[in-house]
């Protein structure tokens, strides 16, 4: 990776905390990163990677904050990256937020963070859990302790050796997003799902886990019927799981982190029916008012609910005097957001409910030749999985050979969930 320092700057790009790991870049370099990020901006040529003079600058902006790795080797820019990212989060569990309040509150601990999270420009310990064990933090106080817990040194870095439970469980939530885009005809023009296995984890001593999906490959490597497997693409997998183990025989096999993480990511690009069906009707009278007539219908499964139904449909920035009627839930006008918002609590599938609005329009029409935002969709249906992925089972072993009950729970929700009008 080879990162030679880290700036956390502000937006005027006033250096708030530094720390030089390699000490073969002048100080000086920084004071060129925003005037090159300003100008590129002006150019329409952002980019988060930034070469000047032999230093390369690659940076993310968080809140109030630009986070700024230098380098001057040939490195690893996406574990860069990364190790940005993992600041951001190590750093929001012990502040809570990172942003420059939080910074200029906690020099000391962050400087001492900064020290076990790299070392030479490598990254060391970078677990917020086990950074925890031994750099606290009470008020403003840092307190370090004498000795930095195995789990620092040993292979399993992430878990700690001591781990007690008085009840051991194991939760999984299977949770995917649906992004959807339909057009005014009906037609879907894109459709992907993005899935995470997500898990909370309560177990004593170091257990071992395993866990078995309906994965294509694996099916067809065991001889069992590929029709009831998915394909799952840009699979991302936490530390903890054996990777070679997952090459070799597709096996999920992992020592996992005490508490809660994702397990792994992944995406399908397949042709998804929309689960919430929107057909729209509208008919707008010249300088006079216009009218909506809003079909909704749930396309999925008789026995399934969706929970949490928004429809947010635009309307024109000039619309007054709204007059709705629903059949099911609650509308109301948002003028600050130009919309109308249906809110249905319960959404059984199968069902249809229509609305109808009607809007005064009283300055001069200046926007059909702009057309009209499109219809988005927010939901949650507990219970299932649009891409059919099924937990078939979850093996807990360990050596003191305790029983553990694993919990497992599907969600679909919509992700960016949007149908057009024009």
């Amino acid at each position: 990776m080879s990162t030679s320092a880290l700036y956390m700057l502000d937006l005027k790009g006033k250096t708030l905390i530094f720390r030089d790991y390699r000490g073969d870049i002048e100080k000086s370099a920084i004071d060129k990163f925003l005037p090159l990020v300003l100008e590129a901006e002006e150019d329409g040529k952002v980019s988060p990677i930034i070469v000047h003079e032999k230093v390369t600058f690659v940076y993310i902006k968080h809140n109030n904050l630009y986070l700024v790795a230098t380098t001057i080797k040939n490195a690893n820019v996406a574990l860069i990256f990364t190790f940005l990212h993992k600041i951001v989060q190590v750093f929001g569990e012990y502040f809570r937020e990172l942003e420059e309040e939080s910074i200029r509150d906690n020099f000391v601990i962050i400087y001492e963070l900064l020290d076990e999270l790299m070392d030479f420009g490598y990254p060391q310990t970078t677990e917020g859990k086990i950074l925890q064990e031994y750099i606290t933090q009470e008020g403003h106080k840092l307190e370090i302790a004498p000795r930095p817990p195995p789990a620092v040194t040993n292979a399993v870095h992430w878990r700690a050796d001591n781990i007690r439970h008085r009840k051991n469980e194991v939760f999984l939530d299977v949770v995917e997003s649906v992004n959807l885009l339909v057009s005014v005809k009906g037609q879907v023009i894109r459709s992907e799902i993005c899935g995470a296995v997500k898990m909370k984890v309560y177990l004593t001593g170091m257990p071992e886990l395993r866990l078995g999906l309906n994965d294509k490959i694996l099916f067809e490597n065991t001889g069992r019927n590929p029709n009831k497997a998915i394909d799952l693409e840009d699979v991302k997998f936490h530390q903890c799981v054996r990777l070679s183990r997952f090459e070799n025989d597709r096996t999920i096999s992992f020592i996992p982190p005490d508490g809660e993480f994702e397990l792994m990511s992944y995406r399908l690009s397949t042709h998804v029916k929309p689960l919430i069906w929107i057909e729209s009707i509208i008919e707008r009278h010249s300088h006079s008012r216009v009218e909506y007539l809003i079909k909704a219908k749930g396309q999925f499964k008789r026995r399934s609910t969706a929970n949490n139904v928004e429809i947010t449909i635009p309307v024109p920035a000039d619309a007054d005097t709204p007059k709705f009627r629903a059949a099911t839930g609650t509308v109301k006008y948002a003028p600050e957001k130009n919309a109308i918002i249906w809110s249905i609590k319960t959404f059984p599938g199968g069902k249809e409910f229509p609305l109808r609005a009607h809007f005064g329009l009283p300055s001069v029409d200046a926007e059909e030749g702009e057309g009209r935002p499109p219809i988005t969709v927010k939901f949650e249906i507990p219970y299932f999985t649009t891409s059919g992925i099924q937990v078939r089972y979850l093996k807990i072993i360990e050596k003191s050979g305790y029983q553990a009950l694993p919990w497992v729970r599907y969600i679909t929700q919509n992700g960016d969930y949007q149908v057009r009008t024009t």
